[in-house]
């Protein structure tokens, strides 16, 4: 099944990134990809929708989406393994839907690539505020990449390369998600200070509202997984820090 292209009328809605930026919508229940399409196409979004892991890969291939909302479970494949081969085809942000709040799912999928998830059910109105979100970070990466000012930072061996947006160990470079990479650059920012949950989510994800912290939590484990769980400290009830050698 190939993707199809929803036609709206409507217009922009103030706030939003959406002129001419296109979604694809990865949703096998009819009813949820309609009022996912319903909703982004009244934020001014080109939206189209599959419904299953074949028709996702080759609709990505083909419709070339800036942003993909992509359900965990479909025909054929199932999301995670969509979320493998889009990426490897071109890096694009990725926000996951699970109708399990499930901490393994959700690792997993930010570790093939997703930037951020939502659990079923959600707000439509929740679903198209992290839409915009993902695609500002994608826009203030392309300024940065512009304008590369912050260069590099090192902290012994983990070094932060800002104008590229890599990161590298003694063991080499450290692949990381766009998100993975914007939250890791955050706590550098503030070597050995302590940023609250809620300090991370309005400055990694644009995101304050505080019901999102357990999404800080995931980001931090799967980035954990990646450079070691010793570079990043939890101050329990609090938040995190960057555990930065002493100079």
């Amino acid at each position: 099944m190939t993707v199809t292209e929803i036609q709206q009328d409507n217009q922009n809605a103030g706030g939003t990134v959406s002129s001419q930026r296109r979604v694809l919508v990865v949703e096998d229940e009819p009813t949820i990809a309609e009022s996912i399409a319903a909703r982004l196409g009244a934020e001014g979004f080109k939206v189209a929708v599959a419904h299953d892991g074949p028709g996702a890969v080759d609709g990505f291939h083909t419709w070339q989406p800036d942003l993909v909302v992509l359900d965990i479970m479909l025909p054929g494949f199932d999301g995670l393994e969509v979320c493998r081969r889009i990426q490897a085809q071109r890096p694009v942000p990725v926000l996951m839907l699970t109708a399990r709040d499930d901490e393994t799912d959700l690792l997993v999928g930010l570790g093939v690539g997703a930037d951020d998830y939502m659990t079923k059910p959600f707000s439509m109105r929740e679903l198209a505020a992290r839409v915009n979100v993902l695609l500002r970070r994608v826009e203030r990466a392309q300024q940065a990449a512009r304008t590369p000012a912050l260069g590099s930072l090192r902290f012994g061996e983990l070094e932060i390369d800002h104008v590229q947006r890599r990161v590298r160990l003694a063991s080499g470079d450290v692949h990381l998600t766009p998100t993975e990479f914007d939250l890791l650059a955050c706590l550098a920012a503030q070597p050995r200070a302590v940023l609250t949950r809620e300090q991370l989510l309005a400055e990694v994800w644009d995101w304050t509202d505080a019901s999102g912290t357990r999404t800080v939590d995931s980001h931090v484990k799967a980035l954990r997984r990646k450079i070691g769980a010793s570079w990043i400290r939890t101050v329990h009830g609090v938040g995190y820090a960057l555990e930065a050698p002493l100079s």
